[in-house]
């Protein structure tokens, strides 16, 4: 395969950006190969460094792999907390933001290979998915249920059946995901809609949460 970034000689990049253009090697690499089949010496030669100097970085492919993760997906999920903390508004508003925001800063980006990947590699590695759990999918499940915990409390939803209301959101979007990253995505060839899709994922949601007079 072709390297998914160019290639400038190493003795030209500068050293301090060198662990950003790592990690943009490797997420390429994970996402495109699975993390497996991803070898570190390719995702030192994509980036345009020897495999020593990775090393300098990363001790191996488990601590590259959750750099990555913490460099493409903790930040979104940061504001986003901070953003759910801060709003004043209708939780259906709250919801929509959330939900819009993930697609347009992970969905539209690599970062959304890589519930992918985990989905279809964690059995045979399980310490990354403890990792990718602990800090990625329990920090998203508490911030979706703090949502629709708000929205009960307040009137805007009515009362359901909080953590399994909170699967049953988290699931379509991590679907979606993996239907990006899919040859076999349903739709006319293929094509995916995200917008469309979480569009008519908010609207059958919402109608089902809010309150039988607003629906």
């Amino acid at each position: 395969m072709e390297c998914p970034i160019d290639s400038k000689p190493r003795w030209e990049r500068r050293k301090e950006a060198r662990p950003q253009e790592l990690l943009a090697a490797a997420i390429d690499l994970f996402v495109e190969r699975g993390f497996a089949a991803t070898r570190l010496e390719d995702v030192a030669r994509c980036a345009g460094v020897s495999k020593g100097t990775l090393y300098l970085y990363y001790t191996n492919k488990e601590e590259l792999f959750k750099a990555v993760v913490r460099e493409s997906i903790l930040p979104f999920l940061g504001k986003a907390e901070t953003s759910v903390a801060e709003f004043d508004g209708h939780s259906a508003d709250l919801l929509r933001s959330v939900v819009m925001n993930w697609s347009r800063q992970i969905g539209e980006s690599k970062a959304s290979g890589l519930g992918k990947l985990m989905l279809a590699e964690a059995g045979n590695f399980p310490d990354l998915a403890a990792f990718y759990r602990d800090e990625v999918m329990r920090r998203t499940v508490q911030m979706i249920s703090s949502i629709v915990e708000r929205g009960v409390s307040r009137g805007d939803f009515r009362k359901v059946d909080i953590p399994q209301m909170t699967q049953v959101l988290i699931a379509p979007m991590m679907m979606l995901n993996v239907w990006r990253h899919s040859a076999v995505a349903p739709g006319e060839n293929g094509a995916l809609q995200p917008e469309a899709y979480l569009e008519n994922l908010l609207d059958l949601i919402l109608n089902g949460l809010l309150p039988r007079e607003n629906a």
